[in-house]
Parts: structure tokens; C-alpha cells; sequence
């Protein structure tokens, strides 16, 4: 039975104070180091062939002890990078209000919306899509595959990969940092076995 475990990277201090962080390359923070570390400790435990990364830091270095702890490379997929929200990023959603109100009431009621820079839903479901079939296509029969990136991209890729359109997607709540979904296919396919699940 192949499985893909997707795994939001841990908390870094844009997290804690609230910013749109998308592409921006955000380190984690020390609480986020620690979350990398017991959630690596909980992954190894599954015994996992291959760990796959974004290529920001934040992503690839929560991936990094994992690798370490089951001997394995971190294999970095730039298609993993957080949605790309331009003017918004570094702003907290505050801020985002004042500056972009009728945008920003879009964003939150889940409506489609363009601001020059940021990257469309259907564009972050599709390459998300594209490279978990890519992984999955790579996976042995009973192979596990922990991908670690961002909760914006991330959300969208389970559900586009599942075959759920963006409504069905917007139906799922974001993962929390640190915390995992888990994918599995079975005799009719892939489904979802589990979402937000993290370690003890």
C-alpha cells in the first residue's frame, strides 16, 4: 500500500505574529525546531522511504531531522513552495484589511479574487496535484513518502489530488504547524486516513 504523509513545517515568528508569509523565505523559529524534532521522532516511526521538501528554509529544515533519523536525502521540489501572495506577504491580516479591503474580504469568505502578484487557487491546486502524482508515481507498492511544506499549498494539493474541486477544497480547515494529513491508496484509490494529526 502506498502512503504519502504531508507535513506542514514548523512555526517560525511571521507565524506567531500573524503575517502572510508565501514565498518569502521565513526560518523557522526555536518553537519550530522543536516541533521539527518530535514530529521527525513520530514520522521515523512509520517507517517512511523518502522525504521530499519545498525549497524554502522553513519547509527543508523540518524535513532535515527526519531524513537524518531514517538516513535518507531531503529531496527538494521548488512545486512545494507556498502560494505566492506577492504585495501581502510580511503584512499581518490586519494590515491586509486596511490596505486591500474588498480583496482581503474575498481571501476570507473563500471567493475568487486577483491582486496583481498573487498566485491563483487553481494555480497552487494544480502543481501541488502535479507533484504528489509525481511522488506517488516513484513510491514502491508499499512505499511511504513524507512531503513537508506550507498549509496554503498543502490543502490545496490533498484535495486536488484526491480529485475534490476548489469548493471541496475550501471545505477543509488549514493544517496547523507541525501537524500532518495522511494519504493512503487502497483498492478504489487513494483516500484521506487522516488530517491535522501530530505528535504526542
Amino acid at each position: 500500500m502506498k502512503r504519502i504523509i504531508l507535513l506542514r513545517h514548523g512555526q517560525t515568528e511571521w507565524n506567531n505574529a500573524g503575517r502572510f508569509q508565501g514565498t518569502t523565505d521565513v526560518a523557522l523559529d526555536d518553537v519550530g525546531r522543536q516541533q521539527a524534532d518530535r514530529a521527525a521522532k513520530a514520522l521515523a516511526a512509520i517507517g517512511p522511504h523518502s522525504v521530499f521538501a519545498s525549497d524554502l528554509s522553513r519547509a527543508h529544515d523540518t524535513a532535515v531531522p527526519l531524513a537524518g533519523l531514517i538516513g535518507a536525502s531531503v529531496q527538494v521540489d521548488p512545486r512545494l513552495r507556498e502560494r505566492g501572495y506577492g504585495p501581502w506577504e510580511g503584512l499581518t491580516r490586519a494590515e491586509v484589511s486596511a490596505a486591500f479591503p474588498e480583496r482581503f474580504a474575498d481571501w476570507e469568505a473563500r471567493r475568487p479574487f486577483h491582486v496583481d502578484g498573487i498566485e491563483q487557487q487553481d494555480e497552487v491546486a494544480e502543481r501541488g496535484r502535479e507533484v504528489l502524482e509525481s511522488i506517488a508515481a516513484t513510491l514502491p507498492a508499499d512505499g511511504t513518502a513524507v512531503v513537508v511544506s506550507h498549509g496554503g499549498v498543502l490543502r490545496q494539493a490533498v484535495a486536488a489530488f484526491l480529485g475534490w474541486n476548489l469548493a471541496q477544497a475550501d471545505t477543509i480547515s488549514g493544517l496547523g504547524n507541525c501537524c500532518w494529513a495522511d494519504v493512503q491508496q487502497g483498492g478504489s484509490g487513494w483516500r484521506l486516513h487522516g488530517y491535522n494529526k501530530s505528535a504526542p
